[in-house]
This record gives structure tokens, C-alpha cells and sequence, in this order.
């Protein structure tokens, strides 16, 4: 027969054991779901340093771009402020240019101007006709030479072909001495100033005989 008192202990044991693993059991229920609320407030925090890490670094991006914008327009309107004065200066040279561009050719004239007064009074009280004559052909090569100084040069013609880039044909005279399209006669004579014709030469060209 069962002893009765040791049964009884037997269930005070096991009850107290029985409180014991349910103390241990809630223990580790409180550990866990204080350990879940750290993992939470960790994240959290985790989550907040990111943001605040990000937050700041769109401010410097902001501050790159406005910086490159400024420098860019910085740039844009001193391109068009030189460009303004450029386009400014242009113009003025082009108004000088128009005003005073012949003042060049106009003082070398003067120099022939000042010959043919000179000859105009030589020639007031002289009845030589080779005096005259004289005169004319000193103060037409000081002409002459002053224009070559500025460029001018006469087209040559005579004995030379035929070039409509230099000559124009107002005559045509039928030769056997002289080769086809060679010039016989000058009519006008034709300048250059340079490689520009000013006025082409007026000449008479030979043909073939029929």
C-alpha cells in the first residue's frame, strides 16, 4: 500500500516544480520581449542615423550644381559683354575705314597736285612749245609714279593674246603678219590695282585672213 504522505510530498514537489518552470518560462518570455523592443528601438535608431546621414548629403549636391550654374553664367555674360564690345569696336573701324581710307592715296596726290601748280606758274610767261611740252611729261611721270607706289599698274596690250579677263575686243582686224587673237592697237589703256582689274584695255585684235 502506497504511503500516503509520500505521495502527498511527491505533489507538493512536482507543483513546485511546475511554478518553477512557469516562473522560468515567463523570465523568458519578459527576456525575449524586452530583447525584441531593443532589436526595435536598435533599428530605429539604425534608421534614423541613415536618415540623417542622407538627409545632409543632398544639401552639398544642391550647393555643386548652383555653384557650376553661377560659374556657367558667370562665363555666359562676360562672353557677351566682350562680344558686345567687340562687335562695337568693328563698327567704328568700319566708320573710320569709310571716312579716312582714302587719306593715304589723297596725300600722295598732293604731291602731283603741288608739280602741276608749279608747272601752271613755269609756264605763264614762256612761248617754247618743247618748254611746255617739258612740264606736261615731268608732272605726268610724277603722276604716274605716284599711283605705282599706291598699286596702280597699267595692263599691258600690245604684241600681247587676246585675254578677256584683262582686255576688251572693240575691234577685230583681219592680218597676216600678226598671229590670230594677238592685240595689234591699244584704243584705252586698262589698269590693275593689285590682282583687281580696275578697267580693262580697249584693244584692236588681229584675225585670219579670209
Amino acid at each position: 500500500m502506497e504511503n500516503p504522505f509520500k505521495k502527498a510530498f511527491n505533489g507538493a514537489k512536482d507543483t513546485e516544480q511546475n511554478d518553477e518552470k512557469k516562473h522560468i518560462e515567463i523570465e523568458d518570455s519578459e527576456e525575449e520581449t524586452e530583447a525584441a523592443e531593443n532589436t526595435e528601438q536598435t533599428e530605429e535608431i539604425s534608421e534614423e542615423e541613415v536618415t540623417a546621414d542622407e538627409e545632409p548629403s543632398e544639401e552639398p549636391e544642391k550647393n555643386e550644381w548652383q555653384e557650376k550654374y553661377e560659374k556657367l553664367n558667370d562665363q555666359y555674360i562676360r562672353l557677351a559683354a566682350d562680344f558686345d564690345n567687340f562687335r562695337k569696336r568693328q563698327a567704328q573701324e568700319r566708320e573710320s575705314l569709310l571716312k579716312y581710307g582714302a587719306e593715304s592715296t589723297v596725300s600722295k596726290l598732293l604731291e602731283v597736285m603741288d608739280n602741276f601748280e608749279r608747272g601752271l606758274k613755269a609756264i605763264e610767261t614762256v612761248d617754247d612749245c618743247d618748254k611746255v611740252k617739258e612740264c606736261y611729261n615731268l608732272a605726268y611721270k610724277n603722276f604716274y609714279d605716284v599711283m605705282s607706289k599706291i598699286g596702280l599698274e597699267a595692263i599691258k596690250a600690245i604684241g600681247e593674246e587676246f585675254d578677256p579677263n584683262l582686255h576688251e575686243a572693240v575691234m577685230q582686224t583681219p592680218s597676216s603678219d600678226k598671229p590670230e587673237h594677238t592685240i595689234v592697237a591699244e584704243l584705252q589703256k586698262g589698269y590693275k590695282l593689285g590682282d583687281k582689274v580696275l578697267r580693262p584695255t580697249l584693244v584692236n585684235v588681229a584675225t585670219a585672213e579670209e
